[in-house]
């Protein structure tokens, strides 16, 4: 039926991923390099009960990537150029980490990385990516082979005071399955409705 098993779920590893998250956070520190902690494990920084099970994500400037990759080399970690040209990968702990140039579809620079919150992840603090970056990245996500609301909600009910809800409307409004999610937000009263005299992008005129 194609249907998804519990059983089908990668284990949760959530502890050996805070902890490859955090030695790779604090080699990038120590360093000295522009970073800031994205993906599921920022989620879960930020506050979201998650269970860990894919990998680690950090947000990183494209033209620091060779220095970086060169920090965690002389750390012992294996850093490789898979055949996507937007990320650099490397493994910690037997833990895949991300090091990506891009997300919800921009580049990151030095105002997305600016943005970010020092938090702490599993006691150790670090730059994490901003709630508004982080749902935004969520919704980029979403197509018609791609569209689990079901991941996200939570999320966004955890951090809906800490999210910049016009702003990803104007940026996402026109893409029908995020607008869709955002849709689903306000009649869960996760967020509140469009201004009256806003009208939904898209939609014909009264």
């Amino acid at each position: 039926m194609g249907l998804t098993t519990t059983a089908e779920f990668p284990p949760d590893r959530t502890q050996a991923i805070l902890d490859a998250a955090k030695q790779v956070g604090s080699l990038l520190k120590a360093a000295g390099h522009r970073f800031a902690l994205a993906g599921g494990v920022a989620a879960y920084a930020h506050g979201a009960p998650l269970s860990l099970r894919h990998d680690v994500d950090f947000c990183i400037i494209r033209e620091d990537a060779e220095q970086i990759a060169d920090t965690l080399r002389k750390a012992g970690l294996h850093v490789y150029q898979p055949p996507e040209d937007w990320l650099i990968k490397a493994r910690c702990r037997g833990e895949q980490v991300d090091l990506i140039f891009e997300l919800a579809q921009r580049p990151i620079d030095e105002r997305f990385l600016a943005r970010a919150e020092e938090l702490s992840v599993n006691s150790v603090r670090m730059p994490v990516i901003a709630a508004t970056d982080m749902i935004g990245s969520l919704l980029a996500a979403f197509s018609e082979h791609h569209c689990d609301f079901g991941t996200v909600l939570p999320i966004a009910r955890l951090l809906r005071e800490k999210v910049d809800w016009p702003a990803l409307r104007a940026q996402f409004g026109s893409q029908p399955m995020p607008d869709a999610f955002l849709y689903l937000l306000e009649r869960l009263d996760v967020i509140p409705p469009r201004g009256a005299g806003e009208q939904r992008e898209g939609a014909p005129a009264s």
